[in-house]
């Protein structure tokens, strides 16, 4: 029996881990397939408070889950692949053993959306992002490519505005999925050039480690060009880690966790931390704070209990 099981390694989970381990709860963290959550594809995180010169995206994790450790919290491998929260404890399902626990952290975190090109993945931090917020520093005076019609796209590429040279903007289609206001701030902006009906068939170039180009593909006409881009940023939206909890966990109808207020979600004992929650901020920094935001809760509450 456990007080505690956090499933995600993530911002969000180490500090979960940190917080239930300091208070003496002994967690237990389910790693997940996705070791050190969306940190783990980064290099350069410039913007977490404490590190003036920066700190490489999966030493940070590693560091939030070393301190979690050091106070007595254990890491299992493995994901959970089914959960059964209909009483307390709760049961789950790892590899195929079943445990049981007093209160649950979900901070299984949200996957980017990828086009799955050929070379997208080997460039996932040297030139391929998913968050302008994250990466969009380092690329002042470049040339910065986002594909996607909706919201996060056009966000994206006014954001990004402030550093690159110019931000060509890429849609499969000739109309957006975007509202009104936020395409028009879009249209307004006059360093951004809209390329429509028009898809990314790779990125260049795996030799040099760095993205050089793309090569586009006109999906009226069939024809392909390449084109010269230091950083291309995939804004075609996030996939939350919540599979195994639907008709369990009250869930929007893009998967993501809904919050009963807090931490916490529908079922009592179950708390939420990290992206698979949060849809708009999504930085290390408001994951680590929703992660001690949830151990604080389930602390809490196997106090009230007398555990």
């Amino acid at each position: 029996m456990h007080n505690v099981v956090i499933i995600g390694s993530g911002c969000a989970g180490n500090t979960a881990a940190v917080y239930t381990a300091r208070a003496g709860l002994q967690p237990l963290v389910i790693k997940g397939l996705e070791i050190g959550g969306q940190l783990s594809l980064t290099t350069e995180v410039e913007n977490f408070p404490g590190f003036p010169e920066g700190i490489n995206g999966p030493d940070l994790v590693e560091n939030i889950k070393r301190q979690a450790e050091r106070f007595g919290a254990i890491y299992l491998d493995g994901e959970v692949a089914e959960a059964d929260l209909s009483n307390r404890p709760f049961r789950l399902k790892i590899e195929n053993e079943w445990l049981e626990t007093r209160t649950l952290i979900v901070a299984s975190g949200a996957k980017a959306r990828w086009l799955n090109l050929p070379n997208e993945q080997k460039l996932i931090g040297h030139g391929v992002s998913s968050c302008a917020t994250c990466d969009g520093f380092f690329y002042r005076d470049k040339q910065i490519m986002v594909i996607g019609g909706g919201d996060s796209a056009m966000e994206e590429a006014n954001f990004l505005t402030r550093f690159g040279r110019n931000v060509a903007l890429v849609h499969r289609r000739d109309t957006f999925r975007a509202s009104k206001i936020m395409l028009d701030r879009a249209k307004a902006n006059p360093k951004i050039e809209f390329i429509m009906n028009t898809a990314v068939e790779d990125v260049f170039d795996c030799e040099k480690n760095i993205v050089t180009g793309v090569r586009l593909k006109n999906l009226i006409t069939g024809e392909t060009q390449d084109r010269d881009v230091d950083g291309l940023f995939v804004a075609i939206g996030h996939i939350p880690n919540t599979q195994v909890f639907k008709g369990q966990l009250n869930l929007d109808p893009d998967g993501y966790l809904l919050s009963t207020g807090g931490a916490r979600t529908n079922i009592h004992g179950v708390f939420h931390a990290g992206d698979v929650q949060d849809r708009i901020y999504r930085q290390a920094i408001t994951a680590a704070g929703a992660g001690c935001m949830a151990a604080i809760e389930a602390e809490r509450l196997l106090e009230a209990e007398g555990h």
